[in-house]
């Protein structure tokens, strides 16, 4: 079972709320942040990306860019744009893209049950990845961006989420980047915040979405609190960690496609043969409709591949669309084994639409692309529950959680 618990956030004055949420910081590189930053000194960004602020020269893992994060996070508190509420509570956040919405609960969420295996994970993550927002974690001391949680849905939560939303005012409504709606809702009632509390007790498992760097560093930072600090005692805020927890019925996972910059063989097509039925469909992109079919661009036309029943393994990993994609192409043709470090291939998140893979393919920086059709829910959670792990770059989570409206203290300085 897990543990779910209300928190004092640290959020935005109402005026500032939407001036001070951004993007999440590992969605944009420096360049595209410090074009932000400069444009708006209430962004979040400054915190979460503060190499913004410093020399373009400089590493974004330099000691001073941790600094600085810390610095711009006591100056915004200082200038009253983030203020720390007074009493512990869960909040509600909405979104709503494309007219679909999802709604999650803001909480915090225990280091023992991550590493207990309660809260579950379906990605590898990075060491270098990792120690960044250690350190940023660490710096701070505080989370400052959350975790995107799923689980299966219980009728009783959502029943008192909506209850709370029909009946109260949201504390932020506005639209920010892509044409998303956000709302928030702040939980002031005790007995409404125990109840979902308990409500949680029986909840077998959370699932990471998304944020897997974020949850392993948050989870090390508090192991090393409680090293550091063993007087504290299990209720110590550096024992959870930042999440929003969604209901896994209302999510969407986006296609997260492929661009590879090899030289193509001349005989490509035939050897894709032998793995896929092979469909021309012209100057007009192709969408995979179903698992199984992909996608593929080169030399200004689309093909719609459909893996052969031969080719596909029963085993829960092998099945996914990536893994074929991978095992019958990505290996054999281009020998690209390991897609976490190869630069020879690129990934674009489906938000970006088709057309992307088209320019990247015309422009000559790459030479084929591949369409994918989205990995589901279902798949993540019967990955997450087999202990198993996905390939890199499986799912692409829209909309975004903004990062700014919530911040959770460690409270160990």
């Amino acid at each position: 079972m897990v543990k779910v618990r209300p928190f004092k956030a640290v959020r935005p004055n109402e005026k500032q709320a939407e001036k001070i949420a951004s993007l999440p910081y590992d969605v944009l590189n420096s360049e595209e942040a410090r074009e932000l930053g400069d444009q708006n000194p209430y962004s979040f960004l400054h915190i979460d990306k503060a190499e913004i602020d410093l020399d373009p020269t400089i590493s974004p893992y330099a000691d001073d860019v941790y600094q600085q994060a810390a610095a711009n996070l006591q100056k915004f508190l200082q200038k009253g744009w983030l203020q720390k509420d007074a009493t512990a509570g869960f909040y509600i956040y909405e979104l709503t893209m494309n007219g679909r919405a999802q709604t999650g609960l803001v909480a915090v969420t225990s280091i023992d049950d991550y590493a207990a295996g309660t809260i579950k994970k379906h990605e590898f993550t990075r060491e270098e990845k990792e120690l960044d927002r250690i350190r940023h974690v660490d710096t701070c001391d505080a989370n400052t961006s959350p975790i995107f949680l799923t689980y299966r849905g219980k009728d009783s939560v959502n029943e008192q989420i909506e209850k709370w939303k029909v009946e109260h005012e949201p504390i932020y409504a506005f639209e920010s980047f892509h044409e998303v709606a956000h709302r928030v809702w702040a939980i002031t009632d005790g007995e409404v915040n125990g109840a979902i509390e308990a409500e949680f007790e029986s909840v077998p498992a959370l699932y990471i979405a998304d944020g897997h760097h974020r949850t392993e560093s948050a989870v090390k930072v508090g192991f090393k609190r409680r090293e550091q600090y063993p007087e504290a005692g299990s209720e110590a805020e550096f024992n959870y960690f930042l999440s929003v927890l969604f209901p896994k019925e209302q999510l969407a996972i986006l296609d997260y496609n492929r661009v590879v910059n090899i030289p193509l063989a001349a005989d490509f097509m035939e050897q894709l043969e032998g793995a896929f039925d092979i469909t021309p469909v012209g100057k007009t992109a192709f969408k995979p409709e179903a698992p199984k079919q992909i996608g593929l661009y080169f030399e200004k036309e689309w093909y719609k591949l459909e893996a052969k029943p031969a080719v596909i393994p029963d085993d829960v990993i092998g099945q996914l669309d990536v893994s074929i994609l991978q095992e019958q192409v990505l290996t054999p043709l281009f020998g690209i084994e390991d897609i976490r470090r190869d630069n020879r291939i690129d990934f674009v998140g489906g938000i970006r639409g088709l057309g992307e893979l088209e320019r990247l393919v015309d422009n000559g920086s790459h030479t084929v692309a591949f369409a994918m059709y989205p990995t589901t829910m279902e798949d993540l959670l019967r990955v997450a529950d087999a202990g198993e792990t996905m390939p890199p770059k499986s799912t692409w989570f829209e909309p975004k959680l903004l990062s700014g409206l919530f911040i959770h203290e460690l409270e160990s300085k």
